[in-house]
């Protein structure tokens, strides 16, 4: 059965770095497909925003299987960014959310400082709220250093992208680094409106009877309720150290979770492996929001970011 959010006074709406949201909740990239696989369970136009699955300037084919794994509290994934290119993007999945009513925002991914700028530009004719750089692709320029782990790699990809839009730019955060907080400024300082995070941890699994990884390219990232504590605690520390609004994510399942993040510093929140397990978690963790906030008196959302007393 198709879910829609409860009715409530309280005010959801937040803008997120100049995308306005009807509510705080939206998908993190490579959960949610571009919407059509979930939506005979949620009214994906009743999201706060859709946000597809990367997409490359051309087909990636993704990594070799096994590439997924279960491990306590969460899963770890070797996907590779598998997608079929933004053209598959523009004539089908962006047309069907603009005709559902979603808000669409693309996470955009590339091998080049050069394709993300290829992809920005391929879509910007097309119906697109905003765009989600993820900064956490391999540099085949640099010798496939990951892009959101070095300073100057992430003001060069950040500021090209700037360049070739005027639409909200949001940019998703890698946690795999010493120091976020430095990261998240070299986005800011580059001209992201909004910071998204946290993108998977690395870890890998290993089945001890065959005394073999269980994915095929031996690490992957993890998700899940697991990491929950390890994002929280970077979105705290990244909402303290930048001014454009935070995007948070990373073992969300319920509306407490995602309210401890808007407590935290974030101004929005992306449900993601919850999807997996529940395929009503979106319209959840809404109707959980709007429970905490009729309980404890909360007339508007906006009142929660940031309210945490340390």
């Amino acid at each position: 059965m198709q879910r829609v959010p409860r009715e409530t006074n309280v005010r959801l709406a937040v803008d997120l770095g100049g995308l306005a949201m009807r509510n705080p909740v939206t998908t993190a990239s490579g959960t949610f497909g571009a919407g059509r696989e979930y939506h005979d369970f949620v009214d994906v136009a009743a999201l706060g925003a859709v946000t597809t699955k990367g997409v490359s300037l051309h087909g990636w084919e993704g990594n070799a299987s096994p590439r997924i794994a279960e491990v306590p509290s969460g899963m770890l994934n070797s996907i590779g960014l598998q997608n079929p290119g933004v053209d598959h993007l523009k004539a089908h999945e962006l047309p069907w959310l603009a005709e559902v009513g979603a808000t669409a925002v693309v996470n955009v991914s590339g091998h080049s400082f050069d394709e993300y700028v290829a992809v920005i530009e391929a879509l910007e004719e097309a119906p697109v709220a905003a765009y989600e750089v993820n900064i956490s692709c391999p540099n085949v320029d640099a010798g496939g250093m990951t892009m959101g782990c070095h300073v100057p790699s992430v003001e060069k990809v950040v500021g090209m992208c700037r360049a070739a839009t005027a639409r909200p730019l949001i940019v998703k955060l890698t946690p795999n680094v010493t120091d976020v907080a430095e990261i998240a400024r070299a986005a800011e300082a580059a001209g992201a409106d909004a910071v998204s995070l946290i993108n998977t941890l690395l870890g890998m699994a290993v089945d001890a009877r065959r005394r073999r990884p269980q994915l095929a390219r031996v690490v992957g990232g993890l998700s899940g309720p697991a990491v929950k504590p390890v994002a929280l605690r970077m979105v705290w520390q990244v909402a303290r150290a930048v001014r454009v609004p935070v995007l948070g994510m990373g073992g969300i399942s319920c509306g407490l979770d995602a309210v401890e993040f808007m407590l935290a510093g974030a101004t929005a929140v992306a449900v993601g492996t919850a999807n997996f397990a529940n395929p009503h978690a979106t319209v959840d963790v809404i109707d959980g929001i709007i429970d905490y906030c009729e309980e404890q008196g909360v007339a508007d959302v906006n009142e929660l970011i940031g309210a945490l007393e340390c």
